[in-house]
């Protein structure tokens, strides 16, 4: 049963916050615009300069990279919809977290090189030189739209039903005041007001985060009757045991699972979407363009993938905890039950409400605002960016730095208006990260096909390229618009639901490029004033990157990777 916005307010569970908890909030909120505007201050080396503005003067250390690739990344989407999968599916949504490590991988070892050697400032810019205009013009498109809709608009909808339920006011008065303070700080500051706000929204998003763990299994420690203690990893376990649901600690499904998501369609499916969302989304990239040198822009992404194994226990598992309160008896979600059915959207701020005392509230408060402003400025960033090279600057070469600046502050102000816009239409969807991962399960899989044989493979040519671009991206939209409107076709029957559809599609977008690109092959590339283009911009072989040496041994990005690998291996051989 799906419920509006509206419904899962008054759903919700009513608590008033205490005196603190608001102290708090509004601290939060003065301090972070405060510390956004001074960073762009001291660092404003020349006025309107756009290398400045929208890549912080190539100034960004690996810590900030992996810190702003990890807040950006992370908003109430993910604190929302994570507890209520965690709720209603177990551990499984976590995968989109751990797998995220694997591509972070890539993302250092494979692409950041190429895109920092090529000293592109976009990622279309990147495509244009690899293939063609056409190239560029419709990852720009895309890269946009999807920062619109799936950066922005959801985070402000999962942020919206949390807010709306904790302060009492309605959704639209407190988005629109975040929306007016996260705007202030990126729309005057650039990329690097940022990611200095983002590298402190990191550290106050895990902080609430962990809260919200801690307290649930010390709720779960104990006994019903006297809750408190230690023993609530164990209690868990008894307590799934005891309702036959021990799959809930399961990451990797098997055939058939009624979750929907078994183990092959995890595999198969994820990387299709995390290299369009790690290594192609302009974003996310964008920080690694950054970058002060080739180094850190290798080192960045591994920070980010070893913090994203962080979220699976910060977010994810506390929806379980939830779940296994309420059969147990000690957590009371009957505000948020119709028909005898949780409505599971509301259990991340039942939480909050109920195990968590005045006073850390306003931490939990903090820590939501800061997912979704974190979110929102990262992706009002890169749509400036966009704007201002891949459209102002293509149509005027000769153009301002003033001008480019300008521009950009504008399209962010008109992205972010179009986005409050969009939040009504999004709350379609019954799991709200469900609906996010379906909607780019469409729109990743030419993206992504274009990227990797361009990338790793010389003979991928350009008209082939801008073919599968086009091609592809009706073919997902259509195929998306079919299996909204028709639920019950026969294109909604794949085993492994979005998931396998990313792959399917990817494969056939793969198929049509490497037989275009052998029908219609590039003419032999000419380097430009020493400026890679064309298929030089590709490795000779795809383990050529391997080769490239780090500065330091023990601060080898081939180390680091290896040492990442290893550990998520582990971790998935314990909750396989």
């Amino acid at each position: 049963m799906e419920h509006s916005t509206s419904e899962l307010s008054e759903l919700g569970t009513r608590v008033h916050l205490g005196t603190v908890d608001i102290i708090v909030a509004v601290i939060y909120l003065i301090g972070i615009v405060a510390i956004g505007l001074l960073a762009a201050w001291r660092h404003k080396k020349r006025e309107g300069a756009a290398d400045e503005y929208f890549l912080a003067g190539k100034s960004l250390g690996w810590a900030s990279i992996g810190l702003a690739l990890f807040a950006t990344n992370i908003s109430t989407l993910h604190l929302v919809s994570f507890a209520q999968n965690g709720f209603d599916t177990g551990l499984l949504n976590g995968n989109f977290e751990w797998m995220a490590g694997f591509t972070l991988v890539l993302l250092g070892l494979f692409f950041a090189p190429f895109y920092i050697r090529s000293g592109i400032s976009t990622l279309p810019d990147f495509l244009e030189r690899r293939y063609n205009r056409t190239c560029r013009d419709c990852l720009a498109f895309v890269s946009v739209l999807t920062a619109i809709v799936i950066h922005i608009a959801f985070a402000l909808l999962t942020g919206g039903i949390i807010l709306e339920e904790l302060l009492e006011i309605p959704m639209i008065y407190s988005l629109l005041v975040l929306c007016v303070l996260t705007g202030i700080y990126t729309i005057v500051g650039g990329l690097l007001a940022v990611v200095v706000t983002e590298s402190i929204q990191t550290i106050v998003l895990l902080t609430g985060a962990a809260l919200i763990t801690y307290f649930a299994l010390w709720e779960l420690g104990g006994t019903a009757d006297s809750p408190g203690g230690w023993d609530g990893w164990q209690n868990l376990l008894s307590i799934l045991q005891r309702e036959g649901e021990t799959e809930k600690l399961s990451m990797l499904r098997p055939h058939g699972d009624p979750d929907g998501m078994p183990w092959y369609a995890v595999l198969l499916g994820y990387p299709v979407l995390g290299i369009w969302y790690w290594c192609a989304d302009q974003t996310i990239v964008q920080r690694v363009l950054g970058a002060k040198d080739e180094q850190h822009a290798r080192q960045g992404p591994i920070f980010a993938g070893v913090l994203k194994i962080l979220p699976v226990f910060l977010f994810v598992l506390p929806g379980l905890l939830a779940y296994a309160l309420f059969v147990d008896g000690r957590l009371d979600l009957s505000m948020i039950t119709v028909d005898g059915e949780v409505q599971s959207k509301g259990v991340y701020a039942s939480m909050i409400t109920e195990l968590l005392p005045l006073g850390m509230r306003g931490i939990l408060v903090a820590a939501l605002m800061a997912a979704l402003m974190s979110t929102v400025s990262g992706a009002l960033n890169s749509i400036s960016t966009l704007v201002s090279y891949d459209l102002v600057k293509r149509f005027n070469p000769s153009v301002s730095d003033n001008t480019l600046v300008r521009a950009g502050r504008i399209a962010a102000a008109i992205a972010l208006f179009v986005a409050v816009g969009l939040v009504p239409a999004l709350n379609m969807f019954e799991s709200i990260y469900n609906g996010m991962a379906s909607i780019i399960s469409h729109v990743a899989p030419p993206i992504t096909a274009v990227l990797v044989l361009g990338v790793f493979w010389r003979g991928s040519s350009a008209r082939a390229a801008a073919s599968v671009l086009i091609g592809g991206s009706i073919l997902g939209i259509s195929v998306f618009t079919i299996n909204t409107f028709v639920p019950d076709g026969l294109l909604n029957q794949l085993p492994g639901g979005f998931m396998m559809m990313a792959f399917t599609l990817f494969v056939l977008c793969v198929i049509g490029q490497v037989i275009l690109s052998l029908m219609l092959p590039d003419p032999k590339p000419v380097a430009a004033d020493g400026v890679l283009n064309g298929s030089e911009l590709a490795w000779e072989t795809p383990l050529a990157a391997l080769r490239i040496p780090g500065k330091t041994r023990l601060g080898d990005p081939r180390l680091l990777s290896a040492l990442l690998i290893v550990v998520m291996v582990i971790l998935y051989w314990i909750f396989r």
